[in-house]
């Protein structure tokens, strides 16, 4: 199969934290399963770079925001490379590659009857000299009067426009905006209706929250969005008397997964109009993303890709998480209160974190983060479980058996059971259910190590060799195959696992020969110090 996996673009107007890992790594599992499988994966991601923030921050600093966008989306590379993440393409939407793809699309977009030109009213902060996108105006909502960003009020979940607010402010130096009236194209919204329905109606594989949400702003209305603005920073708009505006970043940042994908198809030689198919039978598309950034994918993306009208594969596979706190609060970066992606690597082995951001992550509900419990799953399950089962087989083997499996009979009952975990891991992983395909993985090695604790080989060894000889080999097929599987999850244990065991990575089971000689085998899993994460833990709090 073809397969696109198209992870959401992080701003670039800050750095990484753990929330926004908690929701892409999901994505890096999906490519690794399915690479094992044999299928051919494009995945994809990169830094959203463009909009005011970026403008803001550049300014802030005195530097260009193509500086600072750069500044942090190498940031990105490096926090993304270190925890594993195997993006085949990782780009930014500040590129020229990126940029002519965008005004390619909307040229022909322009073409569309979707397409409209008005005039509307946008604000203008005198005081800052800028022009405010919607999230930078503040206001009492005219529904039910409390506070409320331009775009939407959370107290009531009212959809509304900047000037529709009462007593607006600019959120950024607390003064009154002016709305002036300028000229702009629109995306007609209401005229997809139809298609936005069907998609919906016709997804089953969508999560719940991306379905319920997607089907909140569709029984709401939906409403002309402007597709350009009045920016200094972004992708040009491709259209006569337009050369003061860009294109808002909410039309061009989702198109990234098609200019990035065809990227990577061009330099790797594969089809990119077959991966974009919309009626290939053996393409798959995924996308994922935090709770936030739902309509962006299930309408926003879809409804650009169905007015541009060049029959666009749309979202096959919706995986959308729900929020990651800290220690009970909101993750936020302008108050400074989040685990930063580096400093998180720099304290934790990579497969700890991704670890416990898979298996204890917000995957279908809200989910907390606290150095504390990291330590203590990884103590139990890393180190004492699955770690302690590899280490306490192959040292066996390294102390008594020169090093070499042994030529024994596995027991085929326990070894066929193991091996039907492919199918049954392989089909969470599909389904985007990556805790229960860890939880039945540790499942599998507390088993294991119920098993190698039943056939006491430390007795056998002189009292039954045979058996002994059949238990230690029975133990090798076991620590070969839970290795392998948890490859996508915990790739830099797993590949130690494999070079110690000789194992192809193919998604399907390994069997190890008698004979097979062992390198020098090392503790996989340190224990961590449990104090020192509970006084990480009270730094933070206090």
């Amino acid at each position: 199969m073809d397969i696109l996996i198209a992870g959401a673009w992080p701003y670039a107007n800050g750095p990484l934290h753990i929330g926004h890992l908690a929701a892409l790594l999901p994505g890096d599992v999906l490519a690794r399963y399915h690479r094992a499988k044999g299928d051919r994966v494009v995945y994809v991601s990169g830094s959203d770079c463009h909009g005011t923030p970026v403008s803001l921050r550049a300014r802030q600093e005195g530097r260009p925001p193509r500086q600072v966008s750069d500044d942090f989306h190498h940031s990105f590379e490096r926090d993304f490379a270190r925890l594993g993440f195997s993006y085949d393409g990782y780009g930014q939407t500040s590129s020229a590659e990126h940029g002519q793809f965008v005004r390619d699309f909307h040229r022909r977009l322009y073409r569309s009857p979707y397409i409209t030109e008005q005039v509307l009213p946008q604000a203008w902060c005198p005081a800052c000299g800028s022009w405010l996108t919607d999230r930078y105006i503040a206001g009492n909502c005219p529904r039910c009067g409390q506070t409320a960003r331009g775009d939407q009020c959370d107290a009531c979940g009212r959809v509304s426009e900047p000037e529709e607010l009462l007593s607006p402010r600019c959120t950024l130096c607390g003064g009154t905006p002016v709305f002036r009236r300028r000229r702009h194209l629109f995306l007609d919204l209401p005229a997809l209706r139809e298609p936005l329905d069907a998609l919906l109606a016709g997804s089953p594989h969508w999560r719940k929250n991306a379905a319920a949400i997607t089907r909140r702003y569709l029984g709401e209305g939906l409403r002309k969005r402007a597709v350009t603005r009045c920016l200094d920073w972004g992708v040009e708009v491709p259209r006569e008397g337009y050369d003061d505006r860009r294109i808002y970043i909410w039309a061009e940042n989702v198109l990234g997964y098609l200019s990035v994908s065809e990227a990577v198809c061009r330099r790797t030689g594969g089809d990119f109009s077959h991966l974009w198919d919309p009626g290939a039978a053996d393409v798959r598309h995924y996308y994922l993303h935090g709770k936030d950034n739902v309509p962006f994918h299930t309408l926003i993306l879809p409804a650009l890709l169905l007015a541009e009208g060049g029959q666009w594969r749309l979202p096959d596979r919706v995986f959308s998480s729900e929020h990651l706190t800290l220690l009970g609060r909101k993750i936020s970066t302008s108050q400074n209160w989040a685990v930063w992606a580096a400093d998180a690597c720099d304290r934790y082995p990579a497969d700890t974190l991704r670890y416990f951001l898979l298996a204890c992550g917000p995957e279908k509900q809200d989910a907390d983060f606290r150095h504390l419990e990291l330590a203590q799953r990884h103590n139990s399950d890393l180190a004492g479980a699955y770690g302690n089962f590899l280490h306490r087989t192959l040292a066996f083997l390294e102390r008594y058996h020169g090093g070499k499996v042994p030529q024994g009979t596995p027991e085929s009952n326990i070894v066929n059971t193991f091996n039907c975990l492919y199918d049954t891991i392989g089909g969470y992983i599909e389904a985007g259910e990556f805790r229960r395909a860890l939880r039945s993985l540790f499942d599998a090695v507390r088993t294991a190590n119920r098993y190698f604790d039943s056939r006491e080989p430390w007795c056998t060894r002189e009292t039954a060799p045979s058996a002994y000889e059949d238990t230690l080999s029975t133990c090798v097929q076991l620590a070969a195959n839970l290795s392998n599987l948890l490859r996508p999850f915990l790739p830099f244990s797993s590949e130690k696992a494999a070079g110690w065991l000789g194992l192809n990575g193919r998604w399907e089971p390994q069997v190890v020969p008698g004979g097979h000689p062992l390198p020098p085998i090392e503790v996989l899993f340190a224990r961590l110090d449990i104090p020192s994460a509970e006084r990480l833990d009270a730094a933070l709090l206090s």
